[in-house]
This record gives structure tokens, C-alpha cells and sequence, in this order.
């Protein structure tokens, strides 16, 4: 049983995320009041997906958060670490919160096992089952950083500065809504009242979703067109699929989709709510 394990199992390193510790007798109020997601009865061990919003509702920061015996952790891009804690310490005010960076964290994903695998701490996805587990230990990884990227991209699963850019995007046009990243049942939070707006009103026209082509892709950042109109932007790629932000009723209402040249496929991900527009 364990060989088989072994040979199923897909171990992929990430070497670019980076953790930040949060305690204090008031964290899971100081967290619950300025994040999208869940924090409020998380129990140890488990996580959420979420952001931390301008007042107009963009994303400025997005990360996992994640319950452990002593506070919270929050799993996000190293590029963003330094900034996310300036942005917390400006919230946090009078609050006994303490934040830190947590060194020598080494992030890996592990997936195609029903399995945990073994680790100081482990947690599941929490944005969708397929994307199995992710392992945070002081040990070196061996796991192939491509083969998660490729996995994400054949999910659906947007990035936050590949898919789109911080401070440029709302959690409903990134999938937020649909993995979990935003609880809608909870109070306030920053930016609350646009996201909220945006989710009753269903005013959402750009989505992240998957696009292929019959040679190689564009590179990330290149623009996608639609019958000649810009439509959104290509964002992860790997060889001949990949996902774009992109205007859904420019996109398919076109006869043609293309990007540097490159004539693009569409397809929404067969786990979303939402669907194509209707045709005018």
C-alpha cells in the first residue's frame, strides 16, 4: 500500500511563499475584522483562503490562513511578506496582536492521495480537493515547483501576481467567491461593502479562466483580443494552456480569441456557479 502511495503522490516545492506568525490574546478579532475570509471558528490545523482588501474592495494582498496551537499563520507570496506586515501593524493599533516573520518555513504542495503526508504542520486546500495538501516543515524539499503550476493551471486556480495584479482586482473576478475566499455570512471586513454589492447585484464582467492553443502560448501579460477589442490579459502559462482574466461577454460573443498572435481557446472551469452571458 505504501509503494503505491509513493507513486501516485505529486510532491511540488514552493520556494516563493514565505510565513508570517500572528498572536496575541486579540488576534482572531483583529483578523476576523480586516480579512474577506473565515476566521472565527477555525479549528487548529485547518485553513482558509483570503485577502486583505483596499477600502474600494481590490485585493492588495491575498494568502492562506491558517489556525495552529499558538495564533495564526498566513501562507503568502515572499515578494508581499515585508508589506503585508506594515499593512497589519497600521490595523492593528491598540490590539495585543504581535506579528512576525517565521524563518527557515519550507512550503511544499502534495496531491493525487487521499492521504495526508507528513510534516510539522499540514493543511488541506481549502479553495479545492484536487489541490490535495500543503506540508510546512523545517526540511529540505525535493518536489518539481513546474508540476504545481501546471496542476493549478488545469484547475482553474488563479495566482495572485501571474493571474492578476495587486491592488487591480476584485476577489470575485480571481474565483475568490467560488473557492471560499470570501465569507459572506460574517460582518465587516475592509472593502466589505463593494464585495458585498458586487456578489447581490452579480455586476461581475471578468473572470479568470482556462485558455489552450494548438501551439506554444504567449508569454504572461500579453493581451488577449476579441474580434479585434481588448478582452483581458493572458495570465499563468505552461506549454499550451494557461489562464486569462477576461471580459466573458467580449470573449464569447467573438469569432476570434487571440493573444500575440496565438489563436486561444476558452473554457470556464467545470467547478465554478457561473456561466457564460447570454447573448444580447
Amino acid at each position: 500500500f505504501l509503494c503505491c502511495w509513493r507513486l501516485s503522490l505529486t510532491v511540488a516545492t514552493l520556494p516563493d511563499r514565505s510565513i508570517i506568525e500572528i498572536g496575541g490574546d486579540e488576534a482572531e478579532t483583529f483578523l476576523d475584522n480586516i480579512l474577506t475570509c473565515k476566521v472565527i471558528g477555525l479549528e487548529t490545523g485547518e485553513a482558509s483562503f483570503g485577502a486583505l482588501l483596499t477600502p474600494q474592495g481590490k485585493i492588495l494582498f491575498d494568502f492562506f490562513l491558517i489556525k495552529t496551537n499558538e495564533g495564526y499563520w498566513i501562507d503568502t507570496a515572499s515578494e508581499l511578506v515585508d508589506e503585508l506586515i506594515k499593512r497589519l501593524m497600521f490595523y492593528r493599533l491598540r490590539a495585543k496582536v504581535s506579528l512576525s516573520k517565521v524563518e527557515n518555513i519550507v512550503v511544499e504542495a502534495y496531491w493525487n492521495s487521499s492521504e495526508p503526508p507528513k510534516g510539522s504542520l499540514i493543511i488541506q486546500d481549502p479553495r479545492h480537493s484536487d489541490l490535495g495538501w500543503r506540508v510546512y516543515d523545517e526540511s529540505v524539499a525535493q518536489g518539481e515547483t513546474h508540476a504545481y503550476l501546471e496542476h493549478r493551471i488545469d484547475l482553474g486556480i488563479p495566482e495572485g501576481g501571474m493571474d492578476f495584479q495587486y491592488g487591480d482586482a476584485y476577489p470575485h473576478e480571481v474565483l475568490m467567491d467560488q473557492f471560499g475566499g470570501v465569507d459572506f455570512k460574517k460582518g465587516c471586513y475592509v472593502g466589505q461593502e463593494v464585495v458585498s454589492r458586487m456578489q447581490h447585484r452579480g455586476t461581475t464582467k471578468k473572470r479568470v479562466i482556462k485558455i489552450s492553443a494548438e501551439v506554444a502560448f504567449p508569454e504572461t501579460g500579453t493581451d488577449v483580443m476579441a474580434d479585434g477589442k481588448n478582452a483581458g490579459v493572458v495570465g499563468s502559462v505552461h506549454h499550451k494552456a494557461g489562464l486569462a482574466l477576461l471580459r466573458l461577454d467580449r470573449v464569447h460573443e467573438a469569432g476570434t480569441v487571440e493573444a500575440g498572435g496565438v489563436s486561444l481557446h476558452t473554457q470556464i472551469p467545470d467547478w465554478v456557479d457561473f456561466t457564460w452571458p447570454e447573448a444580447r
